[in-house]
């Protein structure tokens, strides 16, 4: 894979579907990315459990092919997670259970919500994942849903590399990665106001999601914040933004996650009117002072 980048503060990356970086002055892949060959033998007895042998409902409802696109992406997690910070599970079923099939769980609401609301097929998506970090859950949507269009948003350099990785590893090609700060993103032309649907989890509350990821969705386009069992204060209190921000909250999806982690909400924004042009506000302005 051939690398490339350069650090311009105000300019973003829009990078292709296989190749993110041509260079990295900070980074070098190859040493942190090499194991010996006895750590590759013990790395891949360990990743012995895949998705084609998982008895999730969710799975089931895959391809032979996309259950094993499943299979390789959770081995590579698991393999870059022993040299960087990807994610706090270490476990082949942890990872299926907890982050796979709850992003798995996550489709069907967006779909539902897509054609009662958007008065449109479902089966051609322009998508954004805001702080895709390992690819959760963009990269499991790419996976499923092969006509949807996927942009990864991740600002980190070392997670853009695994991304790249993952998506060659698993021959996925409607996938994108784009290294960028949301807030950066949100005002640049090229991504404001394009994607019928922005997706984020794990990311941040929704006073600041909303910041993050509203600008993107273009009017008449959706939100949506997966969020644990009882997000009812949250949403209270990012009304407000919500509102500013050109949308409003449409619907609390019980999510079917038969993972053990507890059930899971999703909460459906519908964005009706353009984003004031002053938000997202500067990076790191959200965060610190929520709307």
């Amino acid at each position: 894979m051939s690398l490339w980048c350069h650090s311009i503060p105000t300019v973003l990356h829009s990078l292709s579907y296989r190749t993110l970086i041509k260079h990295i002055a900070t980074l070098n892949p190859t040493t942190l990315f090499s194991t010996t060959t006895r750590s590759r033998t013990i790395n891949r007895r360990t990743l012995t459990v895949s998705a084609a042998n998982h008895n999730s409902p969710l799975l089931q409802t895959l391809t032979s092919r996309q259950k094993e696109q499943i299979s390789l992406y959770v081995d590579a997690l698991l393999e870059w997670n022993q040299r960087m910070n990807l994610t706090a599970v270490t476990e082949t079923n942890e990872v299926m259970t907890r982050h796979v099939e709850d992003s798995l769980a996550i489709i069907p609401p967006i779909q539902n919500s897509y054609i009662s609301h958007c008065n449109s097929s479902y089966e051609n998506l322009k998508l954004v994942d805001v702080g895709s970090g390992a690819g959760l859950p963009g990269l499991i949507f790419a996976i499923a849903c092969p006509g949807w269009k996927v942009t990864l948003l991740e600002s980190m350099n070392k997670r853009c590399l695994f991304l790249e990785h993952a998506i060659s590893v698993t021959g996925v090609t409607n996938v994108e990665v784009l290294r960028a700060r949301a807030e950066s993103a949100g005002q640049n032309l090229d991504f404001r106001e394009v994607f019928d649907v922005a997706v984020a989890r794990a990311v941040a509350e929704m006073r600041v999601l909303a910041e993050y990821c509203l600008p993107l969705v273009r009017v008449g386009g959706l939100f949506i914040a997966a969020k644990g069992h009882d997000p009812q204060e949250e949403i209270r209190n990012a009304d407000k933004a919500i509102k500013l921000l050109g949308a409003s909250v449409l619907e609390l999806c019980s999510v079917e996650s038969h993972s053990p982690y507890g059930q899971r909400t999703a909460i459906v924004c519908f964005k009706d009117r353009s984003t004031p042009r002053k938000y997202p506000r500067d990076p790191g302005t959200p965060a610190k002072v929520p709307l």
